[in-house]
């Protein structure tokens, strides 16, 4: 295929410590792709820094495949990170974006593909049920969503992951968002434009473990929540008030007692007192301290992501532009020009 056509479809997908579900991934993958859209499509391989025998197996499958590009991260990144190294560097008019698992189903794309073609901007998959999870696993996603909800600023729908089909237009809006702590379908849900859910059964994995930690679900979930909502810091701004409220009254209380000469007993209550208001104030230092160290983070301008090596790909990358300032976005660090 000629450099400077664009591809049809990008298949886009992170990889870490997947090495027994590459091959699978790429026949299914492969026959979705093709039943929608012929040969005029990419599979975009990101390996996060795996420990086991991923990259090999990718880079393999780039050098016996044309259509697949293999993309190995200098180190682990995160899932995030990694995806957003997928979509910078893949050519395709509309994106698939699919964990290595198969969990997702690839042969949704057909279903996914017209509600496109019917004017949708971005078709995410919204789960029905969630075959080979743990009750644990189901009632902390449950959780998360609630919490979701009820904390951030823009609607993010309920049970739904990074498995969605998108057009360039959303893709290039992305990638002119350049910061480092990303949770990616609340960036897309902010983006706008026509969005519709696509519901169906997420089947378990087809080998090995899922890398997502209880520590790492937790940071993700904080990544969320003050990526796209400032309610903590007004949650941390009334338990502040309150605390102060609280400290005033006995305040108070302990003046009257002393000009009515009477003892101020207590001192169980007046240590449970100051335990109290010490909690509180270390839990607002805490959230504001959260904040604080997301913008450490952002004013550092590091790139998002750095890429050790590439192989394999059959059409230049599609060159996204800045909306603000007309340059090409991403490059192999994974940042606007501008910021690095």
């Amino acid at each position: 295929m000629p450099a400077n056509d664009h591809l049809k479809l990008s298949i886009v997908v992170p990889c870490h410590n997947e090495q027994d579900n590459i091959q699978e991934l790429w026949r299914r993958s492969r026959d979705a792709a093709k039943a929608c859209v012929g040969d005029s499509f990419e599979l975009v391989l990101v390996n996060d820094g795996s420990s086991d025998n991923t990259w090999p197996v990718i880079a393999d499958l780039a050098k016996a495949e044309d259509r697949v590009l293999s993309i190995n991260l200098s180190r682990n990144y995160g899932h995030q990170l990694a995806l957003t190294a997928g979509l910078t560097h893949c050519s395709g008019d509309r994106i698939l974006v699919l964990d290595a698992d198969l969990q997702d189903p690839p042969e949704l794309l057909t279903d996914m593909m017209k509600l496109m073609d019917d004017g949708a901007d971005v078709v995410y998959g919204q789960r029905k049920e969630r075959e080979g999870e743990t009750w644990f696993k189901k009632a902390s996603a449950s959780w998360f969503y609630w919490l979701l909800r009820k904390s951030v600023d823009i609607e993010i729908p309920a049970n739904a992951g990074d498995f969605r089909l998108v057009s360039r237009r959303v893709v290039d809006a992305f990638l002119s968002m350049p910061e480092q702590h990303r949770f990616v379908r609340g960036m897309v849900s902010w983006i706008g434009y026509k969005q519709v859910a696509l519901r169906y059964d997420r089947a378990p994995r087809l080998h090995g473990e899922t890398s997502y930690t209880l520590g790492r679900m937790l940071r993700f979930a904080a990544d969320a929540i003050t990526g796209f909502s400032t309610k903590p810091l007004r949650i941390a701004s009334y338990l502040g008030l309150m605390s102060g409220a609280f400290g005033v009254i006995l305040l108070i209380y302990i003046l009257i007692s002393l000009i009515a000469a009477r003892p101020v007993a207590g001192w169980t209550s007046l240590m449970a007192v100051v335990a109290v208001l010490g909690s509180a104030t270390l839990v607002v230092l805490g959230v504001i301290g959260e904040y604080i160290g997301r913008m450490y983070v952002e004013v550092k301008g590091r790139p998002l992501y750095l890429i050790s090596e590439v192989i394999g790909g059959m059409a230049a990358p599609h060159a996204a532009t800045c909306p603000h300032c007309g340059k090409p976005l991403g490059a192999s660090v994974g940042r606007h020009p501008e910021t690095t």
